[in-house]
């Protein structure tokens, strides 16, 4: 298993609830944790080329031309600055250089410490989310001749409407969605299936749901499966009301790679969100996420 991660990503935003500081410190759990023998594999920023694959002609100028409007960043809800915007492009740079690994590797897994920005729409960016580095991923890989179908398994808090939106009615793509039924987008495209949860949700029914997501997911038989791998159904996250606890997100992380290993389907891990009070459980959280993945 290799792992990509740099320290580009930690992005200064200010007092805000994402915290970037979490890619440095889950970085550095699992180099104390021997994870990452080999050392990790430093990205290059995604060109705007790959990026033209997906995101539209007026959203990238307008990103490269710093002239998004107060509209558009409102939506975006992180500042908008040329710093910010190469830190994006780093990190959908290692979404794309971790697709490479996972394909034409022997390991057929590879981790991305950063990514799954799964928010942003082909024309804009919203919720903490620049540029959907899953989908960019997806469209090289297709480009490339990596791939000829691929599966998004999503169980971030939020459902991810950007990704939704932008491979509706592209058949050679099944996104699956695990999520909190009534939280943020409140407007969710459908995507090929979505699981919406009531708030409260624990680890059993959460994971009972989990199983039959992996089994449909697989009935599809993909190329490779992209896994968002998120922190925040956590029980003490700020952005999220779902209540899985430390042991039953290791556990979902566990069914997955099981799952996915079994049926000898490369992997590409991104870690999604992760906002819980105490940063300290979300990097324990991602960092588990990837012992899981080293495991198996």
């Amino acid at each position: 298993m290799r792992v990509v991660y740099s320290s580009r990503y930690h992005l200064d935003l200010g007092p805000h609830v994402f915290p970037t500081a979490k890619y440095r410190l889950v970085a550095e759990a699992v180099l104390r944790a021997g994870l990452v023998p080999d050392g990790f594999v430093e990205p290059v920023p995604a060109t705007w080329e790959d990026l033209a694959r997906v995101h539209t002609p007026a959203y990238l100028e307008a990103l490269c031309a710093g002239t998004l409007s107060a509209e558009d960043i409102a939506r975006l809800e992180i500042p908008c600055t040329p710093e910010l915007v190469e830190g994006f492009r780093f990190m959908t740079g290692g979404t794309l250089l971790a697709a490479d690994l996972a394909l034409d590797g022997s390991d057929r897994t590879a981790v991305h410490i950063g990514g799954g920005f799964h928010h942003a729409f082909a024309g804009h960016g919203e919720g903490f989310c620049v540029f959907n580095d899953v989908a960019v991923a997806i469209r090289r890989a297709f480009a490339n001749r990596q791939a000829g179908s691929a599966a998004v398994l999503d169980l971030d808090v939020h459902q991810g409407n950007g990704t939704a939106s932008i491979f509706a009615g592209d058949r050679r793509v099944f996104t699956a969605s695990i999520h909190e039924a009534e939280n943020y987008p409140y407007v969710k495209p459908p995507g090929a299936l979505d699981v919406g949860l009531p708030r409260g949700t624990s680890d059993d029914d959460y994971l009972s749901h989990l199983d039959a997501v992996l089994a449909r997911l697989l009935e599809q038989l993909p190329d490779v499966v992209f896994y968002l791998a998120g922190a925040d159904p956590y029980m003490d996250d700020q952005l999220g009301r779902l209540r899985l606890s430390l042991d039953g997100l290791r556990r979902r992380d566990r069914r997955v790679f099981t799952a996915l290993r079994a049926a000898g389907v490369p992997v590409v891990v991104v870690l999604a969100g992760g906002y819980a009070r105490q940063v300290e459980d979300t990097v324990a959280i991602h960092a588990a996420t990837i012992a899981e993945a080293a495991a198996r």
